[in-house]
């Protein structure tokens, strides 16, 4: 391996040197060409003695504030019931369509037949026949022409056909089935003609002139909520209506696995819009309250930490350390850290350092003495 001389290496190592600080000089010039050839902590734009920075501000103080817990919820039925068949029966009449709306007490599918009939005329007719055989044994028990035990007897025989007649009766009801309260039918399961069991699907039946609204918060919440406030939920599928309603309920029981409380509202729902099992986003308000808000955009933050930047009365700002509480759509409640009356700086915080001198954007810029 050839040596190379030790001048050769002197040489090259001076080059480098020198060609590096000539980048550096460079590099100096150029920053001192951007700051307008000052140097020094006045170089920095907005730091003391330099021209005002234009900014807009606010003055900090008491605001209407309405606290809101928002979750995602399920909608249900005020009462939901599956219409299924009690016996096993031939469909005589179907008396409804789906999506038919029923009142209590209407029939809505009739499964009488023939024999169900006959038998109810012929307990009807024992029935009749046993009441004729009391009277006239009564009539003669009065005149003392027949023992006691045979009026007992006959009068135990009429007790039975009554209880005949309506166990008939009972079967029969159980033939001819009807909403058992008001609402809307879904979709039709059976047809004339079709053999139902018990438990075969009719149809459902839903009460949607109320929907209950089912939805789960954080324990840490609860304290928050209280029976009759109102409530606000959108769905998915109207995005431009509203539907209000009220609290109605906290459970008792806080879930030990979610740590979470199911809470449930009451939404008027005359037009039928919402249905049961639809996905709605919830929104609880709390009473209004009067605190102490800024605008979102005033807020600093640097990591987890908070900060506003306050403007003195001789216009110079100063980087403040604020305490937040809740926060709502460009709107941020201030705890701490600065009082009422007081202007903080709201747009043009990335332009100004701790320090600068700021004039409100639209005020006459003062005359800066040479």
């Amino acid at each position: 391996m050839t040596k190379r001389p030790a001048h050769r290496c002197q040489a090259r190592r001076l080059n480098v040197k020198h060609f590096a600080q000539n980048v550096l000089g460079l590099i100096l010039l150029g920053s001192l060409v951007a700051c307008g050839g000052k140097t020094g902590p006045q170089a920095g734009r907005g730091g003391p003695g330099g021209a005002p920075i234009t900014v807009t501000t606010a003055v900090l103080g008491l605001a209407e504030w309405q606290d809101r817990v928002q979750a995602l919820g399920t909608a249900k039925a005020r009462e939901s019931v599956t219409i299924t068949a009690k016996v096993s029966e031939t469909v005589q009449k179907v008396n409804f369509d789906s999506g038919d709306f029923v009142e209590v007490g209407q029939v809505i599918v009739d499964l009488t037949g023939k024999v169900q009939l006959a038998g109810l005329e012929e307990a009807r007719a024992a029935y009749k026949e046993a009441e004729q055989q009391l009277t006239r044994a009564e009539e003669l028990a009065a005149k003392k022409l027949i023992p006691g035990s045979q009026l007992d007897t006959q009068r135990a025989n009429r007790d039975a056909a009554r209880a005949r007649m309506d166990q008939v009766r009972a079967q029969l009801s159980d033939r001819v089935i009807t909403a058992p309260f008001n609402g809307v039918l879904g979709l039709r399961q059976v047809s004339p003609g079709s053999l139902v069991t018990p438990g075969t699907m009719i149809a459902t039946l839903d009460d949607l002139s109320v929907i209950k609204l089912d939805f789960s918060v954080p324990e840490t919440l609860i304290s928050a909520l209280a029976e009759g406030q109102q409530v606000q939920a959108h769905s998915a599928a109207y995005p431009d209506q509203v539907f209000t309603g009220i609290l109605k309920t906290v459970d008792s029981r806080v879930d030990p696995v979610t740590r979470s409380v199911q809470v449930r509202a009451e939404l008027p729902n005359d037009d039928r819009h919402l249905r049961p099992g639809m996905l709605l986003t919830v929104e609880v308000r709390r009473a209004p309250r009067q605190v102490l808000a800024l605008p979102e955009l005033a807020l600093l933050q640097i990591g987890r930490n908070s900060f506003v930047y306050r403007v003195g009365a001789d216009g110079v700002v100063a980087q403040v350390p604020v305490k937040i509480g809740a926060r709502e759509r460009g709107r941020v409640e201030i705890l701490e850290g600065i009082s009422a009356g007081e202007r903080v700086v709201v747009e043009g915080l990335v332009k100004i350092r701790p320090g600068a001198k700021v004039v409100e954007a639209g005020a006459p810029s003062p005359t800066t003495k040479s």
